[in-house]
């Protein structure tokens, strides 16, 4: 087997690792999380809105070395996570029945990618799990409920802009 090569200007150390070793993939996968997310913060003129995503942010850095190490998030932040979403919900109940298009503003739409790339995670997570890894069930909640916060941001985005919802009805799911 030929030797790897490994650049002198990796940008990450774990880059290189072997492909059945998903952490890098988590890694990488989170720390686009976070980076979208600070760049859905940055077009937040709402200072509580902006505040909260920051705080989100941060909470997504620590969930990214959580399969290399440890899960860093306290379960305060949690709490907080299902209270917001909780908070959101009740104050979107009336824009939806069942399925909505997955856009809107463009903040709105913003969210919804992350929403998505949220469940890319937990979907990662599976499978590193299937390979024999332990994973605490804390890193699946916390991701799985980033999904629910980005869809029920993404309700209040294109609410403050102005852009509603639009109503979507499966070809495939009755």
């Amino acid at each position: 087997m030929n030797k790897r090569y490994r650049s002198p200007y990796e940008a990450y150390p774990f880059l290189s690792d072997a492909s059945e070793d998903l952490r890098c993939d988590f890694e990488i996968m989170t720390d686009r999380l976070a980076s979208m997310t600070g760049l859905l913060a940055s077009l937040c003129d709402e200072e509580e809105l902006k505040e909260e995503l920051l705080k989100i942010d941060e909470m997504i850095y620590h969930l990214n070395p959580s399969l290399r190490t440890f899960f860093s998030i306290e379960q305060e932040e949690i709490e907080f996570l299902v209270k917001r979403i909780g908070e959101l919900e009740a104050s979107n109940a009336h824009l939806y029945d069942k399925f909505v298009l997955p856009a809107g503003s463009q903040r709105g739409s913003l969210a919804h990618v992350l929403r998505a790339d949220s469940k890319a995670i937990v979907r990662l997570l599976y499978r590193f799990e299937e390979k024999a890894n332990k994973v605490e069930p804390s890193i699946f909640d916390f991701a799985n409920l980033l999904s629910g916060y980005f869809f029920q941001l993404a309700m209040k985005f294109n609410t403050i802009d102005g852009v509603g919802e639009i109503p979507y009805k499966s070809r495939n799911y009755k």
